[in-house]
Parts: C-alpha cells; sequence; structure tokens
C-alpha cells in the first residue's frame, strides 16, 4: 500500500440510487463481480480492506459527486453512504 489517495469523479454521472452508485464506483475501485452491493460489503472493503486490489493499494479514497439524484437533498440511502466514509482518510465529496 501506498500514501497515494484514489480519487473518483463521479461528477456528471447520473446517481438516484445506491445501485447507480454500486454500478459506477465498480469499475474504478475495481470492485470484484462478488462483491455484496451493500454498506456492509462497503465498510468492509473500505475499512478492513482485502477486498479491491485496487482500493487496497492507496492509502486513502476520494470519491466526487453532484448534488444531484440521490445527493440532492435528504435522501436515507444517500446519507447511510456517507456515514460509511470517515471524512478523513476515506472521503465522500458532495459538489454543488
Amino acid at each position: 500500500m501506498t500514501e497515494s489517495e484514489l480519487v473518483v469523479d463521479l461528477r456528471g454521472t447520473r446517481i438516484a440510487t445506491l445501485d447507480d452508485f454500486w454500478d459506477a464506483v465498480a469499475e474504478p475501485c475495481g470492485l470484484p463481480t462478488w462483491f455484496g452491493r451493500n454498506l456492509d460489503a462497503w465498510a468492509d472493503t473500505l475499512h478492513n480492506r482485502g477486498i479491491s486490489e485496487v482500493i487496497d493499494r492507496h492509502h486513502a479514497l476520494a470519491i466526487h459527486v453532484d448534488r444531484t439524484g440521490m445527493f440532492a437533498g435528504e435522501h436515507r440511502d444517500a446519507q447511510a453512504l456517507a456515514d460509511v466514509f470517515d471524512g478523513e482518510r476515506h472521503r465522500l465529496i458532495i459538489h454543488p
């Protein structure tokens, strides 16, 4: 693992549901086909490691999204997803 940051820029990508989010991050984050596509699996991927070789090669992860779709307001799934990120090492950055 290096001290680098993996940056995934999803601005301009339509993300209305968690399924859309999993579809958008699968390739750039190197998620395996058997990835669970749920928040517990995502937490394991970020914090316990050993699921994604791509994420594991980096010290940190930053995912950039637009404040549209599920990130436009107080969407319950968006808040639950944001809670998985620690805000320091792993960040979900919502742009206006």
